[in-house]
């Protein structure tokens, strides 16, 4: 499991960004079509908001890929 870390003075980040951060997706553009199309989940369960707010311990899952978001 890969880890992505928020930055100091950030409380959050949200799932299309996270993808981006990581670099799972090249844009995005690209991260609401893989969202919106349900390849995406949350803690388990499909995410189809690309503002979701994803905090410390929240673990995303697309594809073979899980990233636990760390503070």
């Amino acid at each position: 499991m890969e880890t992505l870390k928020l930055r100091e003075q950030d409380e959050y980040i949200t799932l299309g960004q996270l993808l981006k951060a990581a670099g799972l997706v090249e844009s995005g553009s690209e991260a609401k079509e893989v969202i919106t199309a349900g390849e995406v989940s949350v803690n388990g369960e499909t995410d189809t908001r690309r503002g979701r707010k994803l905090r410390d311990g929240d673990v995303v899952t697309f594809g073979e890929t899980e990233i636990r978001v760390v503070r």
